[in-house]
């Protein structure tokens, strides 16, 4: 899923891949592929610098968030990303002496990533914008009810008797005296 810059030699250039999700390695990560992944970009070099803009499409499998069972979500993210070549020890070291590696990011610098060998990894470029896709609480459906926190059951399958309810045992002196009047 190497991009070769070197072979590019036209201002701009278009990409349509397909990947497989055995051609990716998410071993580690929150999610997983649930089918092909289609990815449309335009390349536009000028000089070193390299704009890709695109599309990358599939669908992701993650868990939800209460009841832990596994479902999908569809993925169709736009991305829009500057590459600059990847900065020699001497650049690095005038950076550092701006005050440039101390945390703070300039408002220029978000939108960009570096490549080293004229290579850029696509599937790096994918796994970030799957991220990014991802919901911050996953769930399944809006009214999910998850697992019973005694049983462990998943409420959303079948009904327990549990008691869910939880008493502070701080508080049994004063629940004591609201008893004795």
């Amino acid at each position: 899923m190497l991009l070769d810059l070197s072979r590019f030699r036209g201002e701009i250039d278009h990409l349509e891949r397909h990947y497989q999700p055995a051609d990716f390695s998410l071993k580690d990560d929150d999610f997983r592929l649930a089918g092909l992944v289609d990815l449309s970009a335009d390349v536009r070099k000028d000089g070193r610098r390299v704009r890709l803009t695109g599309r990358v499409a599939g669908r992701l499998e993650i868990d939800c968030s209460r009841c832990l069972e596994p479902f999908q979500v569809p993925v169709d993210a736009a991305f829009d990303l500057l590459f600059l070549p990847a900065a020699e020890p001497a650049d690095d070291t005038a950076r550092v002496r701006r005050g440039g590696d101390q945390g703070e990011v300039d408002e220029d610098d978000v939108g960009v990533s570096f490549y080293r060998d004229d290579v850029i990894d696509l599937g790096e470029v994918m796994r970030e914008q799957f991220y990014l896709a991802l919901p911050m609480k996953p769930l399944c459906r809006e009214a999910c009810a998850g697992l019973c926190p005694v049983c462990g059951i998943n409420r959303n399958r079948e009904a327990c008797s549990c008691e869910s309810t939880w008493t502070d045992p701080r508080l049994d002196v004063l629940r004591k005296l609201r008893e004795k009047s």
